[in-house]
């Protein structure tokens, strides 16, 4: 019977479910936060603390469309060496020139000096980012080539 005191007409709202058992809502809640638990690892991970950062802390032009640049690296990990992609810009905001610059194992922070090479004449330079995965043709240990 219905709050109203009658029963619905048959087969109008079709067949009443069985209840879920206890276990079914046991094994959902855990499932949910495992979930939950793996979403906010990973959100730790991507959009925590950086292991590496940099900025930049001068710049200014050469001759022949080049532009010198200093910046400050810090890395939570100083034993292991890095690599920072910094890049110069055109007036318009485009790319112009872009160099990886090696990091060697050593201090946790670190000033870095280099020059970059540009396409057009430069008119900033910025870091894009750092990364522990070093190239093995940036590594000291590789002889040059070419």
């Amino acid at each position: 019977m219905t709050a109203a005191g009658r029963t619905p007409p048959e087969g109008r709202y079709g067949a009443r479910k069985a209840p879920r058992s206890k276990r079914t809502a046991v094994v959902l809640v855990v499932l949910g936060l495992a979930a939950g638990i793996v979403v906010a690892f990973l959100g730790y991970q991507n959009l925590g603390t950086a292991p590496i950062e940099a900025e930049r802390t001068a710049f200014n032009g050469e001759p022949g469309n080049r532009m010198r640049m200093t910046f400050d690296v810090t890395r939570t990990t100083p034993e292991r060496a890095a690599v920072c992609v910094v890049r110069v810009r055109g007036i318009d905001g485009s790319e112009t020139g872009r160099k990886e610059v090696y990091i060697a194992p050593g201090q946790d922070s670190v000033r870095m000096t280099t020059t970059i090479a540009s396409s057009g004449e430069p008119v900033t330079a910025d870091v894009f980012g750092c990364s522990y995965q070093v190239p093995a043709y940036l590594s000291t240990a590789q002889p040059p080539t070419g």
